[in-house]
């Protein structure tokens, strides 16, 4: 603080005194009292240019307060900005129409809190990555084995063919089912633990390990030119859901539920076929599972390989109307539920369409599908559709 001398009176002139130990100088500045009774003097310290911790500190102070009154304003600007442009947007608006905006925004607000109010309240859905991890743990469906360092594993040929360029070349030159293909890698340093670790990863996207070698970049690097880089698991599920390449299984849709229990019948009594995984419907839906592992344990699973045709599962269209079929699947492969679906596709004039045409359900509204599609993923026991 600044002090001159000479716009003092001498009743109040600046005293100046020395202290030959302290080496220090003070400064007054005095201020008369309204009596007129002399002056109290403020005694200012100067160390030799060395500022004391107090001073500093309201130097600190000052400036953190003019930091946050600049911050203050910024956001205050910023919320003018946005009531300037709501005004403007609502000037020609009649009272009625804005009433109705106001409500359609309670609306959505008070709809995101019930939203988030109902996922706290019900159990986690398993996700795709969780499901494909416990597919690669627990072997559902597999039909192909790779034999690595004299360990067998397990795998399925579809989702390495998806997942991984290496995988697609090395398994297209043994399309037989059951395959034992031998692995020799060039890549140094792989082991079994880590070769799992890398299958794994082809599965669900994470290693599942933790491994300090995947943490070097040169390794990476060498993997990803021996087997190439491949895209999230979300994009590579999708063009397999998409293409349906090496798919060992068809679902077919009849209203005779005697051909449900038998898996056969005329096909002049099914409706078009669509083609999916064993291992992906196996690994969302325990329902489809069960059925898989049943035909397995009475022989069925054996005649499919020998003849290698596809597996034929038929549905009962009035548990599970075939125009579903399509939501379900896309929702299995990728956790997207897509209702869009249901009124893109052209009619094919299936059965359900017949009974929903008497019964009169032929144009339901998207709330009344959606319960309608939740009912049959509680049946699947599919609950990320349910949710």
């Amino acid at each position: 603080m600044g002090a001159n001398a000479s716009n003092y009176p001498h009743s109040c002139s600046p005293r100046v005194g020395g202290n030959s130990q302290a080496q220090q100088t003070f400064i007054g500045t005095s201020s008369y009292s309204h009596q007129g009774y002399g002056c109290e003097s403020k005694l200012y310290s100067l160390d030799h240019g060395h500022e004391k911790p107090q001073d500093k500190k309201k130097k600190t102070s000052g400036l953190a307060t003019l930091k946050k009154k600049f911050i203050k304003r910024r956001k205050s600007s910023r919320s003018a900005d946005h009531a300037k442009q709501m005004r403007e947007l609502l000037s020609g608006w009649d009272v009625r129409d804005v009433n109705a905006l106001v409500e359609e925004y309670e609306g959505t607000s008070a709809l995101k809190e019930l939203y988030l109010q109902a996922n706290l309240a019900r159990p986690e859905a398993r996700t795709l990555q969780k499901d494909m991890a416990e597919l690669y743990q627990y072997k559902y469906c597999t039909d192909v084995d790779l034999i690595f360092q004299e360990t067998c594993f397990p795998v399925h040929r579809a989702i390495l063919a998806a997942r991984c360029p290496f995988f697609k070349t090395l398994l297209s030159s043994s399309p037989e089912y059951g395959a034992e293909i031998i692995m020799d890698i060039n890549t140094a340093g792989i082991d079994m633990p880590m070769f799992s670790a890398l299958l794994h990863y082809l599965y669900t996207g994470e290693f599942g390990m933790d491994d300090s070698r995947f943490q070097n970049v040169d390794i990476l690097v060498q993997l990803s030119e021996e087997f190439g880089t491949p895209n999230s698991l979300d994009v590579d599920m999708r063009a397999l859901f998409d293409y349906m390449c090496y798919y060992d299984v068809v679902l077919s849709f009849s209203s005779n539920s005697d051909l449900v229990e038998t898996f056969g019948g005329s096909q002049n009594c099914l409706d078009e076929e669509l083609r999916a995984h064993k291992a992906i419907i196996s690994s969302r839906s325990p329902f489809f599972r069960h059925l898989l592992q049943r035909r397995i344990r009475t022989g069925e699973e054996i005649t499919d390989r020998t003849l290698r045709t596809p597996t034929r599962i038929i549905l009962d269209e009035s548990i599970i109307p075939k125009k579903y079929a399509k939501v379900i699947l896309n929702c299995m492969y990728t956790d997207v539920v897509d209702l869009s679906v249901l009124h893109s596709s052209p009619s094919v004039g299936s059965l359900s369409e017949v009974q929903a045409l008497v019964a009169g359900k032929l144009n339901m509204t998207r709330a009344e599908e959606a319960m309608e599609l939740y009912h049959i993923a509680l049946f699947l026991e599919f609950n990320m559709l349910a949710q």
